[in-house]
């Protein structure tokens, strides 16, 4: 537990093996997401986690997301999920719905089934701020969600 004192410092990587976990990914805006993927799993790999133990999920789009997690998490098998995403914003009010809905879902996900889940879906203005978040925010949610497990684990 932080104090106020605490300076915020990049944790090292929790330790992921042993773990299994749900990746789930949309394939719309695919160049980015994909990014966002090999970030997740690169991350992952280094904290521990063996290949068979990385399961990808391929969905269609952001607002599909939520659903895969649903599923993946309610298997059991996971203790951990990582959605990533990327929605950037359009003409038409699309956008926001969108990325509300996709937010929402995640967030219910999580805490319907008690499963930490990382919610990496990037929601944008334009193609430029997407591809600066990409590989990095990946990276960040595989943290986010081995660190949760890791912090559920020790609760139990």
């Amino acid at each position: 537990m932080r104090t106020p004192t605490d300076h915020a410092v990049e944790a090292p990587l929790p330790d992921a093996r042993a773990m299994r976990v749900a990746i789930v990914v949309s394939r719309f805006n695919e160049d980015i997401t994909m990014r966002l993927r090999d970030g997740a799993v690169e991350a992952l790999t280094v904290a521990g986690a063996a290949a068979e133990a990385i399961e990808i999920f391929e969905v269609p789009g952001a607002f599909e997301i939520p659903w895969a997690a649903r599923a993946a998490a309610s298997t059991g098998r996971f203790e951990a999920v990582v959605c990533l995403g990327c929605v950037i914003r359009g003409e038409t009010y699309h956008f926001e719905l969108v990325c509300n809905e996709s937010a929402a879902g995640v967030s219910r996900v999580a805490l319907d089934h008690e499963t930490p889940v990382a919610n990496a879906i990037l929601t944008v203005e334009n193609e430029a701020q997407a591809w600066a978040r990409a590989e990095d925010k990946g990276r960040d949610a595989a943290r986010v969600a081995v660190e949760m497990a890791r912090l559920l684990e020790a609760q139990s």
